[in-house]
């Protein structure tokens, strides 16, 4: 078995013993130089919150153990493929590769279904399911003209 097989397994179980926990059934391993530096399971219902997903939880480990939110030269292994928020997650963390067993089609036989999300992304904001307002405000601006203008930011 090489090394890429031995870690999506390691997600997979990850995801076996997440729901076991009372976690639901996701697991996501990130690996740097062929060693895996994080893995976790999905905790949403342990923790009662729903950005809890297993990619989230590995990144948030990852990050913190290399001590950056730079995970570039990282990749991800993830039971199933991951959802719109993940899948965000991984683009703003620069992970190299996402490689994944289980489909998005085959979680929603399962019910989880996040299709909608992907076509609420795609849909204008004043159309979207959940009410959306843009609020045009005088100082909206504020924290953007400090960010450009400060000199000592970390750019990300």
């Amino acid at each position: 078995m090489g090394k890429k097989e031995q870690f999506i397994k390691r997600a997979i179980q990850q995801s076996v013993d997440s729901v076991l926990k009372g976690g639901g059934p996701y697991g996501a391993v990130i690996v740097k130089n062929g060693m895996i530096i994080a893995n976790a399971g999905n905790t949403v219902t342990m923790e009662k919150d729903p950005t809890a997903h297993a990619e989230i939880n590995a990144i948030r480990m990852a990050a913190k153990k290399l001590d950056t939110y730079d995970l570039s030269g990282c990749e991800i292994f993830c039971s199933c493929e991951p959802c719109p928020m993940c899948l965000g997650a991984i683009y703003w963390a620069r992970l190299d590769k996402i490689y994944f067993a289980n489909t998005s089609d085959t979680a929603k036989e399962f019910g989880f279904d996040y299709s909608f999300i992907y076509k609420e992304c795609e849909t204008p904001a004043d159309m979207r399911k959940v009410p959306t307002v843009h609020m045009q405000i005088d100082n909206a601006l504020d924290a953007f003209k400090v960010w450009k203008e400060k000199e000592d930011k970390i750019k990300y």
